[in-house]
């Protein structure tokens, strides 16, 4: 069970980025929002999963990257390695469709034939408590509603978003696509979509370590299996929820280690008031970071 820490809690602040495909625990705050990181690679010190978190737009908006490279080994720590660079290059674009077309179109450039990548952009925007997600092959992240009193699974299909800012479909040649991994059709698009943060409403992310964790008898834990752990626990600050589930799937698992790089995200938003903005300068950024580029 990763270690909880006591001391006073870093924020990030302006243009800042930290994160890697290392291992790491650490909790961050940057406006609006707590945010809990767990990161354990499975037989190095650094591995295929990559996270990265970043404050940009004048200490507005942050953002929340999860990525999981496909394979073991230095070849896939050589590819997450790259997907880190060529992320903080385009880490600064405010529309994530066009920002994970890019870095798709980059990390198909630069990797071998048949090197995938699924990856999570979570994107939130304080002033208003949006968070704008898109998701290409990654496992869904997980909200925690307080209006709802529950928690679900996100998608561009999730019922009751609350008030929407805008939703992004993308196509290939004349058909709607799924949001592929990366690697696999360079030309991709990508859709993102957006639901409004309540005060306490909690964000949980993680890589397939979770999902795909088994039972000593074979028994695959799955999306509802860690919905069904996470209801069961207090609603606490972040690194306590987040240490508290990933005790939970190592008892489902019977205490064996992960057979995958694992890494856990969970965000907390804060009853921390939104910084103020004149209408002019809300409606500009708010409209950056939903607008085609």
């Amino acid at each position: 069970m990763p270690e909880i820490l006591k001391a006073p809690v870093p924020t990030l602040q302006c243009m800042d980025m930290i994160g890697g495909n290392h291992m790491d625990s650490y909790l961050i705050r940057s406006p609006g929002l707590d945010v809990w990181v767990d990161s354990l690679p499975h037989s190095a010190e650094a591995g295929g999963d990559v996270h990265l978190l970043s404050v940009c737009g004048s200490g507005r908006v942050t953002r929340m990257v999860m990525a999981d490279v496909a394979g073991h080994g230095e070849t896939a720590q050589e590819a997450a390695r790259l997907l880190r660079r060529v992320v903080r290059q385009h880490i600064n674009y405010l529309d994530q469709s066009r920002l994970v077309k890019d870095v798709n179109q980059e990390f198909a450039r630069h990797t071998e034939i048949g090197r995938f990548a699924t990856i999570l952009f979570m994107t939130y925007y304080a002033p208003t408590g949006h968070v704008i997600i898109c998701n290409a092959g990654h496992p869904r992240p997980l909200h925690y509603s307080t209006r709802l009193g529950r928690w679900r699974a996100l998608d561009p299909d999730t019922a009751d978003r609350g008030p929407s800012i805008r939703i992004e479909h993308g196509t290939y040649g004349l058909q709607r696509v799924a949001n592929i991994p990366l690697g696999i059709i360079a030309d991709t698009e990508y859709i993102q979509f957006d639901l409004r943060l309540d005060p306490g409403d909690l964000l949980v992310a993680c890589s397939d370590a979770l999902t795909e964790a088994e039972s000593p008898d074979g028994r695959m834990l799955g999306e509802d299996g860690v919905l069904g752990l996470l209801a069961g626990l207090p609603l606490d600050a972040p690194a306590s929820l987040g240490a508290a589930l990933l005790a939970k799937v190592d008892g489902h698992r019977g205490l064996s280690p992960p057979r995958d790089d694992q890494t856990l995200l969970v965000a907390l938003r804060t009853h921390e008031p939104p910084p103020r903005l004149g209408v002019r300068q809300l409606l500009r950024l708010l409209g950056r970071l939903v607008r085609r580029g």
